[in-house]
Parts: structure tokens; C-alpha cells; sequence
């Protein structure tokens, strides 16, 4: 027998045109939702409500809806991801939150994740950083060799799949006091620094990427600790030791 029950919310919601208008928090008064309900499903019930009262519908991200894609990126209650831990916030659920809360829905917060509109906001700064250096050149003429071919320590496989489930989400940045993007980029660096297969090309992809992340006006780490909290996918901070190291070795070759 299900225990899903119906609340009543409301919500305070970040509402701005473009990267260039004055946003502000308007206020939304949402019922009968399901506390079964994820948090993106809540997002189309009140944007269905809106449709019906003639009202632009509240622009937010999504895409698999299976803490897969990293797409959705908001920060509920002044959290990222909202009140949960280890979830993205596609995969939080209503029965999070009691009947009669306020909840307060913003975008991620980063000069370098300019908003495009309401809560949507621009990371293609995170693109350009693996197109900087996040890649593996191989050779796929012919002669390329199977993976399973090249004996890997499994604790060097191991850290690299647990660096590599970085899904780009952003929370790392947002939740950041300085807005600081080396999270992200530790993992990137790391997934292939671990392995034989990226030795080739370390020492130029850790210095373009770094120098991509400057460029893009992210903050620097202060070891506070906030961006592993809030990762939906538990990244270490072990990664941007990883980083570091492999950025002063880059630096002196």
C-alpha cells in the first residue's frame, strides 16, 4: 500500500528574462502534490498550472531525468541539489519537504554560469574546458588495440571510474564560496591521469585545461571541503590533489 501523500507548498522562484535583466523571486502557491513525485515532476504540475492561467511556464533544465546526464541544476533551500545528499535534483523527491513549506528554487549561482533564462543557465563553460584537453587521441586506423589488452592495477581502475562518474551537473561551482570549478576539472584530469592510456598527452592536457578554467573566470580552491559535499556522485577531493600534482609536474617538464 503506498505511502504517498499529498502537500501543499509554496515556492519562491528565481524569475529573469535573460543573462542581461534584473531577476527577482516570485512567489507560487502549489497543491495536492505528490509526495511520490520527484522534484522536476512538482516543476511540470506548477508550469501546468501557469499554462492554464495564461502564464509564461517557469524555464528550468532536464534531459534523462535519471541522475545520468547532469542537465538539472538548481538550488533548492540553499542547497544544490536540494535537502538530500547523493542525488541529483531530478532524483529528489517531495517527501523531502512538509505540507505548508516555503521552497526556495534558484540557478546555480557563478560568474562563469551566466543565467539564460529563469533558472537555465549557460555551462558550456565546462565544454570548453574538455575540448581544451578532456580527451584521448587514439589511432583508429586499423591498428587500434582492445582496452582490455593493457593491464591496469584495479585501485588505479577503480579511482579512475569513480573519477570519471563526474556527470558535469555544476554543483561544485555553485556551491563554492569562490565559485571554484577545480572539482569538476580534478576529475577530468584525473580519469585519464590514472590510466596508461592518457600518460601520452598528461602533461599538455592538465595545463590547457587549467588555463581553459582561468579563462573562464572560475574561482580558485581553498580546500573548504563544500563542492565533495554537495556532488551528487561523491567526486574526492583527492582529485584535485591529483590535479595539482600533475599541474606542478606539467609545469617544470
Amino acid at each position: 500500500m503506498s505511502s504517498a501523500k499529498n502537500i501543499n507548498i509554496t515556492l519562491k522562484i528565481w524569475r529573469q528574462k535573460d543573462s542581461k535583466a534584473k531577476g527577482q523571486l516570485e512567489t507560487y502557491k502549489l497543491n495536492d502534490v505528490s509526495t511520490a513525485s520527484s522534484f522536476l515532476e512538482m516543476l511540470d504540475q506548477l508550469n501546468e498550472q501557469l499554462i492554464n492561467e495564461g502564464t509564461e511556464p517557469i524555464a528550468f533544465d532536464h534531459d534523462c531525468r535519471e541522475g545520468i546526464c547532469g542537465m538539472c541544476s538548481l538550488f533548492i533551500n540553499g542547497r544544490a541539489h536540494g535537502p538530500d545528499s547523493g542525488v541529483t535534483t531530478c532524483q529528489l523527491h517531495m517527501r523531502m519537504f512538509n505540507d505548508g513549506d516555503t521552497v526556495f528554487v534558484e540557478p546555480w549561482r557563478s560568474r562563469a554560469f551566466p543565467v539564460i533564462k529563469d533558472l537555465v543557465v549557460d555551462r558550456s563553460a565546462f565544454d570548453r574546458i574538455q575540448q581544451a584537453g578532456g580527451f584521448v587521441s587514439v589511432n583508429t586506423s586499423g591498428n587500434t588495440i582492445d582496452a582490455n589488452a593493457t593491464p591496469i592495477p584495479k585501485e588505479d581502475a577503480d579511482k579512475a571510474f569513480m573519477a570519471a562518474a563526474c556527470i558535469g551537473c555544476g554543483a561544485c561551482v555553485a556551491t563554492c564560496k569562490n565559485g571554484s570549478a577545480m572539482l569538476f576539472v580534478g576529475a577530468k584530469v584525473s580519469q585519464y591521469a590514472l590510466l596508461p592510456q592518457g600518460k601520452v598527452e598528461a602533461t599538455t592536457r592538465v595545463l590547457n585545461m587549467v588555463r581553459q578554467m582561468d579563462e573562464e573566470g572560475f574561482g580558485n580552491c581553498t580546500n573548504t571541503g563544500a563542492c565533495e559535499v554537495e556532488c551528487p556522485k561523491g567526486i574526492s577531493l583527492e582529485n584535485i590533489a591529483r590535479m595539482n600534482r600533475e599541474y606542478l609536474v606539467a609545469s617544470v617538464i
